[in-house]
């Protein structure tokens, strides 16, 4: 998206934020695009809040949990206001990710934390899925890794990260060895079984 719209976006999604939240400690609100955060991919946006953090002299990890907290009491006192809000982001002609996070310190390599987060009307199985049961699975990427993934996605081959995953293991069992790889490790399961 171009800067003049996501300025303008960004102006409707605080004002929409603060109507809903009118008493909420909210501190700011963000919107995000590809590029900017790591967890974004390609077409996607993150719409951000950032809570006050409550009044503390503690330090660490009690800091860290009193963050948390906040974070659970917001969103149990505005469970339904939240929903409300992601109803209206998916409107949207983009994918969106609602985030709610509590401002505060992170040590390098670590997520803010807590955050809340909640994704986007859910796209199609994709090729490959079958219409089966899909399992979530959790994966740590290098920077080339998403660069690779990034780039399926922006040739149309597929519209999310996890169909891109999903596209190159199908590509995997296509392949003759692969069929000989499993032959293999059926073998071995049978040897050990013997054991």
């Amino acid at each position: 998206m171009e800067q003049a719209e996501i300025g303008q976006l960004m102006q409707e999604f605080d004002a929409e934020v603060r109507r809903r939240f009118p008493d909420a400690p909210i501190d700011r609100v963000e919107i995000l695009q590809y590029g900017e955060d790591p967890e974004i991919e390609p077409g996607q946006l993150l719409g951000r809040i950032y809570l006050q953090p409550p009044e503390s002299t503690a330090e660490g990890d009690a800091r860290k949990e009193e963050r948390g907290r906040r974070l659970e009491e917001f969103h149990h006192a505005h469970r339904a206001a939240i929903r409300e809000l992601r109803r209206e982001l998916d409107k949207l002609p983009a994918s969106a990710i609602l985030e709610f996070t509590v401002v505060g310190e992170a040590a390098e390599g670590e997520h803010r934390g807590p955050r809340l987060r909640l994704a986007g009307k859910p796209g199609g199985l994709g090729p490959g899925a079958e219409g089966g049961q899909l399992t979530p699975v959790m994966a740590r990427l290098g920077q080339e890794d998403l660069e690779t993934l990034d780039t399926l996605i922006t040739a149309g081959i597929a519209s999310s990260r996890a169909e891109a995953v999903r596209w190159a293991l199908a590509r995997i069992r296509e392949r003759p060895a692969y069929e000989q790889l499993r032959a293999h490790t059926r073998e071995i399961e049978e040897l050990k079984a013997q054991f």
